[in-house]
């Protein structure tokens, strides 16, 4: 990460840089969390920024494309979504998405640093407001432990709202952690993970990611790309994985019919967002 004057900008690993103006009060939070260094910037065009270790997260403008794409399709291919465990997430925006869903009846966000979730609270409380729901339960601890120790085919639903495959991230992206998540995992299970840019990391996060998925057990991997302006290259994803089966669009009348408001998602989002370039197409099979 670099900055300059008034400006704040991020350079990523694919070779691209994204920035953002800043009003004159300008980088608003700073603390060392116990686990990540935790940044807040006032921006004039993307609201509040969020950053970790100096690296984009959140803003106040485009953040609900992606809690919108990593909630809504996933919850829309099971039949019945009543259990629903997320991993990461801890700006709590998924969370939110999530139990916008009548059907869920339980919901777990774990995230092992808890300063994220309190932080949002104070600049993203639009993010944080189902963190009182009855359904809701916010733990602070270590989401792969906590995948491991949970009772098998206790979750319909398991939403990883992970940071990039580098460092301590990478172990989310492991055979080990994807095999904890198909015993997590009850019959008709989902599991669905945001798995970077189709442009920039097909090769070498996104094939992989499938190829492991379906060695630790998942019967069938779909890809759902999306557009988001503050993540590398603007163009990102998300892979739906099922326990048995196929990755189905379960309750698209439901999706047809949409019981609460997005700003994103809809049915012909779902739809279109699992068509894939040809590229793709070639590389996934």
């Amino acid at each position: 990460m670099t900055t300059q004057p008034n400006w704040f900008t991020e350079l990523s690993d694919s070779g691209t840089i994204f920035g953002l103006e800043l009003t004159d009060a300008g980088k608003i939070h700073e603390e060392q969390t116990p686990f990540q260094k935790l940044e807040i910037y006032d921006t004039k065009t993307f609201g509040k920024l969020m950053t970790l270790d100096g690296c984009t997260m959140v803003t106040t403008r485009d953040n609900f494309v992606y809690h919108e794409m990593m909630a809504h399709p996933v919850l829309f291919s099971h039949p019945a979504p009543k259990r629903v465990c997320i991993i990461g997430g801890g700006d709590c925006g998924t969370l939110r998405e999530v139990l916008r869903h009548p059907e869920v009846e339980a919901a777990i966000q774990i995230d092992i640093d808890e300063r994220v979730t309190r932080v949002s609270e104070m600049f993203f409380p639009e993010l944080c407001e189902s963190n009182n729901d009855p359904r809701a339960t916010l733990a602070f601890e270590d989401g792969i432990a906590w995948i491991n120790n949970a009772e098998p085919g206790s979750l319909d639903v398991l939403i990883v709202d992970s940071t990039d495959p580098v460092g301590p991230g990478a172990v989310l992206y492991s055979e080990e952690f994807f095999r904890g998540c198909w015993r997590a995992l009850g019959e008709n299970g989902l599991l669905v993970q945001q798995s970077e840019s189709p442009l920039v990391h097909a090769q070498k996060i996104i094939k992989p990611m499938h190829d492991t998925m379906r060695q630790a057990g998942f019967s069938d991997t779909k890809l759902h790309q999306f557009q988001l302006v503050s993540y590398p290259t603007g163009w990102w994803s998300c892979t739906i994985a099922a326990k048995a089966g196929k990755v189905e669009f379960a309750r698209q009348a439901a999706a047809e019919a949409l019981a609460f408001p997005t700003k994103y998602y809809n049915a012909g989002v779902h739809q279109g967002s699992a068509a894939l370039p040809q590229f793709m197409k070639e590389l996934l099979g």
